[in-house]
């Protein structure tokens, strides 16, 4: 299969003549995964976990089902290692409160890197300053990349917690998430990988990795706005206190004292986001049928030539690593002199979806001295037709303003 083939699986695509280049925000979702969605409302609508009668018991298995599916897709050792959650900023936000509150304490590290999203930095920014520890940062160097010395120098024998993303949003870079699991444990830290930006695109396994946490949102990987996903080691998951409390997550309840449940209905307090997690499931389904071999086939056949038809113009600034190996399916860009915002607002006029803005990664984007870029970011349906739609609503949008680019 290749993109023009895939394209057909996407109702908004054959709806609407657009070159949508803005999946690392959030994908489109194929009309299977819709489909699977209106099958539940359809069929077997009830809430999972409450209910004896047999409509409520369908909806349970296929609830617990998509569970099963989800930690066989990433290899987890059990399917109780599986959390869901709204989004990764969820997940992030509970490992921060049930983990890093109690884990860690005066004077010791918590490191990130600058290329973190918000939600990878700002929960620790709130535990540093609760605990009176430190948060500290690996930086990139000129070839956007965090290099092994940075990686040494940065965790040392007081880092409690690392965060990494996989996959930087803004630049693309794929960072050696297995190289920076290693040296932490080597240190006693515990990692936390953001696996947002990378799970829609390649094949991970938590076992190999030996990632202690690891999450993801469904909706950059096809699936339905509002489910996201949290994988930790069970031992840990088992230590930690719960994050939110209510129905569906306590064993027993007595008027000054409560007993939880066991993982993982622990960790998901009220009605959960059933439909998303049904959704979810068909994602998964989507994505093995294609297979990532294909997809990254399909990726890297567009990204490259992406990247080489843009690398023509000379009025860009493109933030992109040397080596080809070790960036994704993003591609920021500035059209020097001109602001990112009237560059993709001129673009849409095009049909041509581009996102503009500092990506929620402002330490990022002053680390490297700008204010914003724009973004695109390609995913499986996309072809070289919307590279070339791109490239044509930029020579627009620089046309527009040569007059009044300072040379």
């Amino acid at each position: 299969m290749n993109g023009e083939e895939i394209k057909k699986d996407f109702p908004i695509l054959e709806n609407r003549k657009i070159s949508y280049l803005d999946s690392g925000a959030t994908t489109q979702k194929p009309f299977q995964v819709i489909n699977a969605i209106e099958d539940f409302y359809n069929r077997y609508n009830a809430n999972p976990h409450r209910g004896a009668y047999s409509l409520s018991i369908e909806a349970t298995e296929e609830y617990e089902n998509v569970r099963t599916k989800i930690a066989k897709f990433i290899n987890a050792k059990s399917r109780e290692e599986i959390i869901f959650s709204k989004n990764a900023t969820e997940s992030l936000n509970l490992i921060a409160y049930s983990y890093g509150m109690s884990n860690v304490k005066q004077d010791d590290e918590i490191v990130i890197s600058i290329m973190e999203h918000h939600s990878n930095l700002v929960p620790w920014q709130n535990v540093t300053k609760a605990t009176g520890s430190k948060l500290s940062y690996m930086y990139i160097n000129e070839n956007f990349e965090i290099d092994d010395e940075e990686i040494e120098n940065k965790i040392t024998d007081k880092t409690k917690i690392v965060g990494i993303t996989h996959v930087s949003n803004a630049l693309g870079t794929i960072n050696n998430v297995k190289k920076i699991i290693d040296y932490a444990h080597k240190k006693g830290a515990v990692v936390i990988v953001d696996a947002s930006q990378s799970i829609p695109h390649m094949r991970i396994d938590v076992q190999a990795l030996d990632a202690d946490f690891l999450i993801f949102s469904g909706h950059k990987m096809l699936a339905p706005l509002g489910i996201g996903v949290l994988y930790g080691k069970k031992e840990i998951l088992n230590s930690m206190s719960p994050f939110l409390m209510g129905g569906d997550m306590i064993e027993y309840v007595y008027e000054q004292d409560t007993t939880f449940a066991p993982l993982p209905n622990k960790f998901e307090a009220g009605t959960q986001n059933v439909e998303g997690v049904i959704g979810l499931g068909a994602a998964i389904d989507y994505i093995e049928k294609i297979g990532y071999d294909n997809i990254q086939k399909i990726e890297k056949e567009v990204v490259s030539y992406a990247v080489e038809e843009l690398s023509k113009l000379d009025y860009l600034d493109l933030y992109l690593t040397k080596n080809k190996e070790n960036h994704s399916a993003v591609i920021s860009f500035n059209i020097k002199g001109v602001h990112p915002h009237d560059v993709a607002s001129i673009l849409d006029g095009e049909g041509v979806c581009v996102r503009s803005g500092n990506h929620c990664a402002q330490p990022l984007m002053r680390f490297l001295g700008i204010d914003s870029t724009c973004r695109a970011s390609f995913y499986i349906y996309n072809t070289k037709d919307d590279v070339d739609r791109l490239v044509k609503g930029l020579k627009k949008a620089y046309s527009m303003f040569e007059k009044y680019i300072k040379k």
